[in-house]
């Protein structure tokens, strides 16, 4: 049985469609290339992928993969899972999306590592690029990973003191915890803007075999999505304001994320 929309509505079937269609392409695509790489000396290679300039097919091989990416996630953002809370803040669905773009990418991160374990020891041919998009990938998980914790309120957060507070002090602390991550944020943007905009421009690259422009896009990344993280820390701050107050106990069970280790034990 379907689970219920969360945001998409009836827009559901179509993004699920356009997903289906941009993901066989990439499977299209991606066949062509390793059959062509069996055929052809002049095939395009790992090398070629983040080179496409004067390659049609490589380009549209990346502008596949990233829209298959991007319309997956829009898919899978539209259902909620047992344990996730319920969307609530003006810029929930842009934090539940990029989430979905960190699960997908951390496939992708294992689908490359495997990758590389077969090539180096069954064929003996280890890659010179899988560390690498490994550790690329990786970063923007990390990153993204971040902004869906604090989507989800599931960051490092001390209780003690909170809960005894009245509802007025507990939302003065939200308003300057609030503060102290603007002022961080700030504080990174002003330091870091403009070594990030110099790597960017010149699209700053690894220094390897491979040489990909990790530098030169990570660092702009990092900018962008902590104002990502500090958005969603406002929605929160608004969706949070005329809630009654929450009291966080030591021995708090999460039953359902308890069921299904009691169900998966059963299975076995």
């Amino acid at each position: 049985m379907e689970q219920k929309s969360v945001w998409l509505g009836s827009m559901r079937r179509p993004v699920r469609m356009i997903a289906v269609a941009l993901t066989a392409l990439v499977a299209l695509i991606f066949l062509w290339l390793v059959a062509n790489r069996i055929i052809s000396d002049d095939a395009f290679g790992m090398h070629e992928m983040i080179r496409p300039e004067g390659r049609p097919l490589v380009s549209v091989m990346l502008w596949a993969i990233a829209g298959s990416i991007l319309f997956v996630s829009l898919y899978l953002s539209d259902t909620r899972g047992a344990i996730e809370t319920e969307p609530d803040g003006f810029f929930d669905i842009v934090s539940l999306v990029c989430s979905r773009i960190a699960m997908i990418m951390t496939a992708l991160i294992v689908i490359v590592m495997f990758y590389e374990v077969v090539s180096r020891y069954v064929f003996a041919r280890p890659t010179l690029w899988a560390n690498e998009l490994s550790l690329w990938i990786a970063a923007f998980v990390f990153l993204l990973a971040g902004q869906y914790a604090m989507q989800q309120r599931s960051h490092i957060r001390i209780y003690v003191i909170y809960d005894m507070m009245p509802r007025f002090f507990q939302k003065a602390s939200d308003v300057l915890s609030l503060a102290l991550l603007l002022f961080f944020v700030f504080a990174m943007i002003w330091g870091g803007y403009d070594d990030a905009m110099r790597r960017f421009l010149r699209m700053e690259t690894f220094g390897t075999a491979w040489d990909p422009p990790i530098p030169g896009i990570v660092k702009p990344a990092i900018l962008i999505i902590i104002v990502l993280v500090a958005i969603q820390a406002i929605s929160n701050l608004i969706s949070d304001w005329k809630k009654a107050p929450e009291h966080h106990g030591p021995d708090e069970i999460d039953e359902v994320e308890i069921e299904n280790i009691r169900r998966t034990l059963e299975d076995k």
